[in-house]
């Protein structure tokens, strides 16, 4: 179903970034450094990276014509074989970019979607990112993937494959049907294997991408979910009952990560491992307290969090490396709603799992 990652795979890639309306250059550039982890995640090489400011984009080509000439410049310079973009382009723009630059064109959203057909294990994560991907599609066939089929595979392409990718908007539109209803099934064994756990008390585990999330489930749940220092390493939700210190049964959910626009798509196709969030009593968001950007992706997590109706669902901030902090006395200060941690160096979790106890107890 989908294509084996490539080891060697290694194409250059050019990053754009723009600075809308009230945005400054300064937010734009973290944004595009996050874009280039994204692309490092993926397997590829930046080459080079431009940043315009402008009030809207442009309608043909997103940025000024000035800086489409500059990139048309740095691909030959460089041999660069795809250039991404920081925000999200229409089916119009993407043709139009693709057409005039002679390379793959995509955006963020298609880059992200992407990272997942990569790192889906399980038939449901493989599902999901499938019916991603082809709702993402489906308003981007024409004329677009007749300028792809002419260039090699490789990130953007991943998933349904090229050959699903000239099928016509029928053919797709049944594929995305035959998708909904193999996850509709697994949507009816999810709630079986809820019904074994009623009487848990549930918590669930949120956070931007990276925050350390999986390694807390490991600590407070003695599991082996896969951790790793990249983006988007899990994308199956793992659910394991704690640790029999605790006054009544508790049940632990780990989710997958979140991030700054997030496709909508993919919101929706994880609608049933979301709504393991949905159900919980309590929610810890965990995020990086060591990122100088953390107060804005905790705004990034909020704001799905109230996407999937799970806004008003009891919280704990759980304010997670703090021992990559430069000075102690940087580390927050802990109060019922905020927890310091490292999760990783094992600090801080007597006093997590007493805030926990106290708000089941």
């Amino acid at each position: 179903m989908f294509e084996t990652a490539n080891e060697n795979l290694a194409e250059r890639i050019i990053l754009v970034g723009t600075a809308l309306g009230k945005m400054t250059r300064e937010e734009a550039e973290y944004s595009l450094d996050e874009l280039a982890r994204l692309i490092d995640t993926a397997g590829g090489i930046e080459v080079g990276r431009f940043l315009q400011k402008r009030n809207r984009p442009d309608g043909a080509f997103f940025v000024g014509k000035g800086i489409v000439e500059e990139l048309a410049a740095k691909i030959e310079e460089t041999e660069a074989d795809l250039v991404v973009f920081d925000h999200l382009l229409s089916p119009n723009q993407q043709r139009n970019l693709g057409k005039k630059l002679e390379v793959k064109v995509i955006d963020r959203a298609m880059l992200i979607l992407d990272i997942f057909a990569l790192h889906a294990r399980s038939a449901e994560s493989h599902l999901q990112v499938e019916l991603a991907q082809m709702e993402y599609l489906l308003p981007r066939l024409t004329g677009l993937w007749v300028h792809l089929s002419r260039q090699r595979g490789g990130i953007g392409t991943k998933g349904p494959g090229e050959t699903q990718l000239e099928t016509d908007r029928r053919q797709i539109g049944k594929k995305i049907s035959t998708l909904k209803k193999r996850l509709k099934k697994i949507e009816k064994q999810r709630r079986t294997q809820r019904q074994g756990r009623s009487e848990y008390r549930k918590l669930a585990l949120v956070g931007y991408t990276n925050a350390g999330k999986s390694t807390l489930f490991n600590q407070l749940t003695q599991a082996k979910v896969t951790q790793a220092d990249q983006l988007f390493s899990t994308l199956d939700s793992t659910t394991r009952i704690m640790a029999t210190e605790y006054p009544q049964k508790v049940a632990l959910t780990d989710t997958v990560g979140f991030i700054e626009r997030l496709p909508h798509q993919l919101v929706a196709s994880f609608k049933s491992t979301l709504e393991e969030v949905t159900l919980a009593d309590l929610i810890l968001l965990v995020v990086d307290c060591s990122d100088p950007y953390k107060d804005r992706k905790i705004e990034v997590v909020t704001s799905v969090l109230d996407s999937i109706k799970a806004g008003q669902i009891p919280r704990l901030l759980i304010y997670n490396k703090v021992d990559l902090l430069e000075a102690e006395s940087e580390a927050p200060i802990p109060t019922n709603g905020i927890i310091p941690i490292s999760a990783l160096k094992k600090v801080g979790l007597n006093r997590l799992k007493a805030e926990i106890i106290a708000r089941f107890g």
